[in-house]
């Protein structure tokens, strides 16, 4: 995989909406502020790409504009990193505009950036996955750097701080507390703490070999079954099979598939049928590990830990590690797409077998 070096102080970090456009709306002008100040603190200027405040209705109807704010942050060698704002549901509206631009896809290869996004940002992962660029399943910025808190939240800010360091090579592992969901976003939410629980569970091996390794791959299940299913949006699954962005069968053979829930909770029969596309397509068969992501203020813990053992016993020996602090559940760390990790149930480790950014 292409690697982008790290982040430095004084670097400029684009900001992107590439499927929401939440951000420009008026009730998230607090969000740009506290998201800026957060990007100060670590040093860096945050850029705000030229469509991406530009509203929910505009940027619904144009994902060419979208696209073009990407495709400048790409163009842009003041640019070291692209943060996305939000998720959303129809990211892969994108993927004519970017795969079918021969300079975008040199810009990318050439000129590489960090990225860190989830959620519907997963087809974003997909697309730079296939070509070749080291992406990373990580924060974002109105659910991250724009944390009501005083601060970020610490596990996260942590996970943040692995963009400036390709030293950094300390094993993922649980944190030691879990928060809910706000249900006020508004300002007078400025300087409130979230709920916060104690771990009771940490990292949950449901079968399999306590260790094993291979390259991550995964994202939202929710955008997996969209583009398997066209569930949401009937023409996804066409978007996705003409960029070929998911992976070959042989190339199925050396990844961990990582998958999490996004905030609207599939309820536990959804997640049964997401993962009996992933069957349908061979795709459990062939992997070497799962790794689950806490569900979201930890709705439905038990019943989806039942259905994974469930559809995934006649796959004995097949590890799957749950509740793995990634994706919508708070806090979460950063997963970076294609790198080489080892996973040890017993000690409560992921580690990265790899540098995931170049100095």
């Amino acid at each position: 995989m292409i690697k982008p070096h790290a982040l430095k102080k004084g670097d400029k970090v684009a900001i992107v909406s590439l499927s929401g456009g939440m951000l420009g709306e008026s009730f998230c002008k607090h969000d740009i502020a506290l998201g800026k100040k957060r990007l100060q603190e670590f040093g860096l200027e945050a850029v705000f790409m030229p469509n991406s405040l530009k509203g929910i209705a505009f940027l619904r109807d144009n994902p060419e504009a979208r696209a073009d704010d990407l495709k400048e942050a790409f163009s842009d060698n003041s640019i070291a990193g692209i943060v996305c704002a939000i998720g959303g549901v129809d990211t892969y509206r994108l993927l004519p505009f970017l795969m079918d631009d021969p300079v975008f896809v040199e810009n990318v290869r050439k000129s590489p950036k960090i990225f860190t996004g989830f959620s519907d940002s997963t087809v974003n992962h997909l697309m730079f996955y296939k070509l070749g660029l080291m992406t990373y399943y990580g924060p974002n910025f109105i659910n991250d750097l724009a944390e009501l808190a005083n601060d970020m939240l610490p596990y996260t800010k942590d996970a943040f701080l692995r963009y400036f360091d390709s030293s950094i090579d300390a094993p993922i592992k649980p944190s030691s507390v879990w928060y809910d969901e706000r249900t006020d976003f508004s300002p007078n939410s400025i300087g409130t703490d979230r709920n916060k629980h104690d771990e009771r569970h940490g990292f949950e091996l449901l079968q399999g070999n306590n260790t094993f390794s291979g390259k991550l791959f995964g994202g939202c299940l929710d955008t997996f079954m969209d583009i398997f299913t066209g569930c949401d949006n009937q023409d996804a699954p066409s978007y996705i099979e003409r960029y070929q962005l998911m992976p070959t069968a042989e190339d199925w053979r050396d990844i961990i598939l990582f998958l999490e829930t996004s905030e609207n909770c599939m309820p536990p029969e959804k997640l049964e049928a997401a993962l009996a596309e992933f069957e349908r397509r061979n795709i459990l068969g062939a992997i070497r590990g799962i790794i689950v992501g806490k569900p979201q203020n930890e709705k439905y813990y038990d019943e989806y830990k039942a259905v994974y053992k469930r559809v995934l016993s006649k796959y004995a020996a097949l590890p799957v590690l749950y509740n793995v602090n990634f994706g919508h559940a708070y806090p979460r760390t950063v997963l970076p797409y294609g790198a080489d990790v080892t996973v040890n149930a017993e000690l409560q480790e992921i580690s990265v077998r790899e540098r995931i950014v170049e100095d």
